[in-house]
């Protein structure tokens, strides 16, 4: 029963949750011969920048810790993160009105999206692409369009041909990750190149989310967006602490871009949480100013820890990430619906994985995602064993 004038609104309609967290909430019950191997959550086990605890604990008592000012981000971390992003792209953002900090990357990529999407405004993002990204579309009214990644020679590629299928009248901006979650695709400097092209052909905003833009494997180049010509003029760079760096419980990220746009992005911030976390700002500062040796060393363990899955799991139809924290298993390519193959790895082999019901459009949905952020590869290596008494081996 309805009670009269009591209703979730439209934009609610077509809103769903992860999954994760009901992976998650199953695997904290289940047990038996095997402990959990918790592939389902970015959580992560690596180990933190040095600076980001000591520095953190010694803050706690100053008065900026505990302080709601100021409301887009100190001087000093904007300043910090100023200096990140002109060696990544070769463009100088102002700190003081050309970035904003943000409770996160999350937080910071539904500014984005406030900022400069109207109602029935279309965005393109990737086939697979995170979930939390597309909800985040239709959270502001704007609609999700889809371009497909296709497997290349065992890796994803973007299908660009359809991406420039996929920009239509109503296409206000392309929303697109490298190293993109869930699958680890990472864009090369062609795609990207093919990406900016179609921005400035069509006047579209890039919305960059670079979180784990420095997560790469195979000794692949980095490449960034806002070295193609014109493109620092529409393109809205987000970045985290959370992924390259590890500092998940900071809460601390940024959007940098364009005056023009960054002053709505900072007042859709200010109207949203207020503030970036107090506590969290000194030891981000530090990190950031820091030696970031400690992120090639996280990006090679991530990488050892593909390829044990990659090796263990050999002959299944496993595509090979380039980057990033997890990797893609393809269950429809098995016969199986992704949704019964995670009942029944958790069920029987005591593995954590989501399926990716709602983590783009086709090419997600069937497949599940294995984690490796937070299990080390001795733990990892127990995957066909555990794939075997789930009956997928």
């Amino acid at each position: 029963m309805t009670t009269p004038g009591v209703r979730a609104a439209r934009r609610m309609a077509e809103i769903a949750g992860f999954g994760i967290d009901r992976v998650a909430h199953r695997a904290d019950r289940v047990t038996g011969r095997w402990p959990v191997l918790r592939l389902e959550n970015l959580d992560t086990d690596l180990p933190l920048p040095p600076e980001a605890v000591p520095v953190t604990a010694a803050a706690l008592t100053t008065p900026p810790a505990n302080s709601w000012l100021p409301f887009t981000g100190d001087e000093d971390l904007r300043a910090a993160i100023a200096d990140l992003l002109v060696e990544r792209t070769g463009h100088r953002y102002d700190p003081a009105d050309e970035i904003i900090v943000t409770s996160g990357g999350t937080e910071a990529a539904l500014d984005c999206l406030l900022a400069t999407i109207d109602p029935g405004d279309e965005v393109v993002l990737g086939d697979p692409t995170y979930a939390g990204l597309v909800n985040r579309v239709r959270l502001v009214g704007g609609v999700p369009r889809f371009a497909p990644y296709r497997v290349v020679g065992g890796e994803w590629r973007l299908d660009l041909d359809a991406l420039r299928a996929a920009v239509g009248p109503a296409t206000r901006a392309l929303l697109l990750m490298s190293p993109s979650m869930p699958s680890g695709a990472v864009l090369d400097e062609e795609e990207w190149r093919a990406v900016c092209d179609l921005c400035r052909e069509r006047d579209l905003l890039l919305i960059y989310d670079g979180a784990m833009e420095r997560l790469l494997f195979d000794g692949r180049p980095f490449t960034h967006p806002v070295r193609e010509p014109g493109m620092a003029e529409r393109t809205l760079v987000i970045g985290s602490l959370s992924k390259e760096f590890r500092m998940i419980g900071w809460r601390v990220g940024w959007v940098a871009g364009p005056r023009a746009l960054v002053e709505h992005v900072g007042w859709a911030h200010v109207y949203n949480t207020t503030t970036p976390v107090g506590i969290a700002r000194a030891g981000a500062t530090a990190v950031l100013r820091g030696d970031h040796a400690h992120v090639a060393a996280a990006a090679a363990e991530l990488e050892r820890r593909r390829d044990t899955i990659l090796t263990s799991l050999a002959g299944l139809p496993l595509v090979r990430p380039a980057g990033g924290w997890s990797l893609l298993l393809d269950t429809v390519a098995m016969g199986i619906d992704p949704a019964e193959v995670s009942r029944r790895l958790l069920r029987d082999g005591a593995v954590a994985a989501t399926a990716m019901t709602g983590w783009g459009d086709t090419v997600a949905a069937r497949h599940i995602r294995f984690v490796f952020s937070a299990e080390p590869v001795e733990r990892l290596a127990t995957l066909p064993e555990r794939l075997a008494a789930a009956g997928l081996r």
